[in-house]
């Protein structure tokens, strides 16, 4: 947990009533994790961001006043932001992958059961990014764009292995799968991890992804 023993503190942000509901009785049952703020819209969610400091934010993706994509933007544009996850009904959604690129950790949808909703929320807090469910590559399979020559730029600085487990890494691989499949130890996935992030210029998994994808290094329906 972050800060010693004190549990991650999650801001809840939905336009419907019913769902925060849902979504706090799941999260206040767990003794790392604690609701401390609700929005019901953008705007007010990057105001109570500002105010409330917490360590992770659901963030639905169609809301009123100001969409979950423009408020996540505004959200991480702030010096110790929180990480966010976003929320959907819809698993091929473009507004999700728009997250994503504005600097989300990756996405869930609500119909996750309570363990998935956990388990990924968890993840996030971790450091690392909700890319391995099998609706995040459907995402970016549907969604894959045109080839983007900055996203080529930046991939060309990468080594042939840095390479490889970019390529794992967009096909949902964990490190520990990444490591069997190449036949190395997890410190050096890690390692290489790290550098992938870092010559592509991203904060986690999941843009090391979509930067994959605007590339062309990965393509639709590749596994």
């Amino acid at each position: 947990m972050n800060g010693g023993d004190r549990p991650a503190r999650v801001m809840l942000v939905d336009d419907q009533v019913l769902v925060r509901t849902g979504l706090r009785m799941v999260i206040d049952t767990q003794p790392d994790l604690a609701v401390v703020g609700e929005a019901g819209d953008g705007l007010t969610a990057v105001q109570q961001a500002r105010r409330l400091r917490p360590d992770l934010v659901l963030m639905d993706v169609r809301m009123p006043v100001l969409d979950g994509v423009e408020a996540t933007r505004r959200v991480l544009a702030h010096p110790d932001a929180p990480k966010v996850v976003m929320l959907t009904t819809f698993d091929l959604d473009e507004h999700a992958l728009a997250a994503i690129r504005a600097g989300a950790s990756g996405f869930l949808l609500k119909d996750a059961t309570p363990e998935e909703l956990l388990a990924g929320m968890r993840t996030v807090h971790a450091g690392d990014a909700v890319l391995a469910a099998s609706t995040t590559r459907r995402l970016l399979d549907h969604l894959a764009p045109p080839l983007d020559p900055a996203a080529l730029l930046l991939v060309t600085a990468l080594t042939e292995r840095e390479r490889e487990v970019l390529v794992a890494m967009a096909r949902g691989c964990s490190n520990a799968e990444i490591a069997e499949r190449l036949v190395v130890a997890p410190g050096t996935v890690k390692t290489h991890v790290g550098n992938v992030l870092a010559k592509l210029r991203v904060r986690d998994r999941v843009q090391a992804v979509v930067t994959a994808y605007e590339a062309g290094v990965v393509r639709p329906g590749d596994r």
